[in-house]
């Protein structure tokens, strides 16, 4: 397990870093958010040892974590550090060869990573010759060729298409399986779909962690509320809700003071009722809840 206990980093008279925790558990995926400035890829350079924190340390196991330890770790960067004349298996190759694997073995395992990413044939092209969004797919593959005992992934699907994004995601899921996994993201969609866990930073400051499912309780509850026919803006009249979006016989409404045990009397009372059902807050909700 992956853990920050108060990290907090001071560059001149600017706090960037201030007294932030978090912990990645194995084998979940741990999204971490925030506007651009927040302290992410600080947080993540303190991690993996580039950076050293003013105050505040970082664990595995449980002990504070060591050099050796770091360098099993899968680690992309925001500023991707590939070589831009080498050739693809090469490169990787070359990687896997700095971690102990033998020739045989580490040109297979460069291999079996650009075939999942459809680059197989193009082994030999330089990375300078591919498009950005192939440039990624092999930045992805040298964090993955060591077989790390962790990920700490900077934007990793920045770039991609949606195809790429989806070979990726079930690369990730298939190689970093029972391991600790942290990666950052603009794209909350992204999130939301991939992550079990999330973190999320606002100036500096660790503002909600927790399960998605965690946060998504925090906030009100919303239920749709679909009619027979008719307008379903007569929600309005009951009280303890708030209603939302209205489409005809349809409505989202939030809940104040009335229980939800007696919303669909309430809503029976207004008319036949085809569905009442719970309606999941929005992972863009939350975050910009939490980061106001």
């Amino acid at each position: 397990m992956l853990e920050a206990r108060g990290l907090t980093r001071v560059f001149g008279d600017t706090t960037v870093l201030d007294d932030v925790s978090l912990t990645v558990t194995p084998g979940r995926i741990t999204g971490f958010v925030g506007a651009n400035g927040a302290g992410k890829t600080t947080t993540m350079r303190i991690l993996m040892g580039v950076l050293a924190p003013t105050s505040g340390q970082v664990l595995w196991d449980g002990a504070p974590i060591t050099a050796a330890v770091r360098r099993t770790f899968g680690y992309m960067p925001e500023e991707r550090g590939l070589y831009p004349r080498m050739k693809l298996r090469d490169q990787l190759v070359f990687f896997a060869r700095l971690h102990g694997f033998d020739a045989t073995a580490a040109r297979e395992r460069a291999d079996h990573l650009l075939d999942h990413f459809g680059l197989l044939e193009r082994a030999d092209d330089l990375l300078d010759d591919l498009s950005l969004g192939n440039q990624q797919r092999v930045q992805i593959a040298a964090a993955l060729v060591h077989r790390p005992s962790a990920l700490v992934l900077d934007e990793p699907f920045s770039g991609l298409d949606p195809v790429a994004v989806d070979s990726m995601t079930d690369l990730l899921r298939t190689e970093a399986d029972g391991l600790p996994l942290l990666f950052s993201s603009h794209q909350l969609d992204l999130v939301e779909r991939l992550c079990d866990d999330l973190v999320v930073l606002a100036g500096g400051r660790l503002v909600a962690s927790g399960s998605v499912d965690e946060l998504r309780s925090r906030g009100q509850e919303r239920y749709r509320v679909t009619f027979q026919d008719g307008d379903a803006g007569r929600l309005r009249e009951v009280r303890g809700l708030a209603v939302g979006d209205v489409d005809g016989a349809s409505a989202v409404v939030t809940l104040d003071d009335l229980p939800p045990a007696e919303l669909v009397a309430a809503a029976v009372g207004i008319g036949p009722v085809v569905e009442v059902s719970r309606v999941q807050q929005p992972l863009s909700e939350i975050f910009r809840e939490v980061s106001a």
